[in-house]
C-alpha cells in the first residue's frame, strides 16, 4: 500500500479534546487501537497490510502524539475519543485493538459503541490474584515517579515490569528513540485505568453482544494466554486463536492474515 493513499485528520472528542487520526485504504471501516506507549505510527505496519481491504484508520490516543489531553483523565474519557474516531469513518466501524488497547476496545464494545466486529490482541488481565497483588504494587511505583516529575523512571519502571533485561533498558535510554518514549510516560497511568483491577472483567463482557476475535502468541507467557482464554470464554459470541510462534510483540504479517479472515467472513 503505497503511503500516498494515507491521509492525516483531526476530530474532536465530547469533551473538545483533539483527536488526530490517520486514514488508509478503501472499503469496509476498521479502527485500530494501540497498546501502551503507541501512537497511530505504531499501528503504521499492521494498517498497510490491511489497507487493500479496508479503509483502515490509527489514531493517537489521548495524551500521545498529535490528540491532546485534556485533564482530569477518565477511562469514559476514552471511549469517547474512540467513539470520535468511529464517527469519522462513517458512524460505525469493526475494530481491532492491541494489548491495553485490546481492553480499550472491550470496554468500548460493552458501553454500546457501534463497533460491529472486534478482535483483540493479548489484553493484559491477569488471572492470578498473586500477580495482580505484584501489578498493583509495581503501579503505586510508576504512579508516584509521575508525580515527582520523573517520567523516564517510570517509563523504566514499566519495561523492567514488563520483562526487559536491565542490560537492555540501560542500552535504550542511550538511544534517540527513549525521548520519544519518556514523552508518553504519562499514558501509562492511563492504561491502568482501563485495566480497573487488573481482573478478566466478566461481567461487563457478558454484555457485548458483538462478535469477538481473542487472539494471543502461542510463545507469550502463560499467564498472558491464559488471561485471552478467559476473555474469550466470558463474551457470549467470544472465538479465541493462538498464533504459533508469537509473542506479546506480534509480527504484523502474522497477524493481518488472521485479522482478514475474521473480518472478512
Amino acid at each position: 500500500m503505497d503511503n500516498l493513499s494515507r491521509t492525516l485528520n483531526r476530530t474532536e472528542s465530547a469533551d473538545g479534546t483533539r483527536i488526530v487520526y490517520e486514514q488508509r485504504g478503501e472499503g469496509p471501516a476498521l479502527v485500530l487501537v494501540g497498546g501502551a506507549l503507541c501512537t497511530a505510527a505504531s499501528d503504521a505496519p499492521l494498517a498497510e497490510l490491511l489497507a487493500d481491504r479496508f479503509t483502515v484508520l490509527t489514531y493517537d490516543r489521548r495524551g500521545r502524539g498529535g490528540s491532546g489531553d485534556t485533564a482530569p483523565y477518565a477511562v469514559e474519557r476514552e471511549v469517547e475519543d474512540l467513539a470520535a474516531v468511529i464517527e469519522q469513518a462513517g458512524g460505525s466501524a469493526m475494530v481491532h485493538g492491541m494489548s491495553s488497547g485490546a481492553a480499550l476496545a472491550l470496554r468500548a464494545a460493552s458501553d454500546g459503541l457501534p463497533i460491529t466486529r472486534l478482535s483483540v490482541y493479548e489484553p493484559p488481565f491477569e488471572t492470578d490474584p498473586a500477580l495482580r497483588e505484584a501489578g498493583r504494587s509495581y503501579e503505586a511505583r510508576m504512579r508516584a515517579l509521575l508525580a515527582e516529575g520523573r517520567p523516564g523512571d517510570a517509563l523504566a519502571e514499566f519495561l523492567g515490569a514488563v520483562g526487559m533485561p536491565p542490560e537492555a533498558l540501560s542500552g535504550l535510554r542511550q538511544l534517540p528513540v527513549w525521548a520519544d518514549m519518556e514523552a508518553l510516560a504519562h499514558t501509562l497511568a492511563y492504561d491502568h485505568e482501563v485495566l480497573g483491577d487488573g481482573s478478566v472483567p466478566a461481567a461487563r463482557l457478558a454484555s457485548v453482544t458483538e462478535r469477538v476475535l481473542v487472539v494471543d502468541g502461542g510463545a507469550s507467557p502463560a499467564g498472558m494466554r491464559e488471561a485471552a482464554r478467559a476473555v474469550a470464554a466470558a463474551l457470549p459470541r467470544g472465538q479465541h486463536r493462538t498464533l504459533t510462534g508469537q509473542t506479546h510483540e506480534v509480527a504484523p504479517q502474522v497477524l493481518a492474515p488472521t485479522l482478514l479472515d475474521f473480518f472478512t467472513a
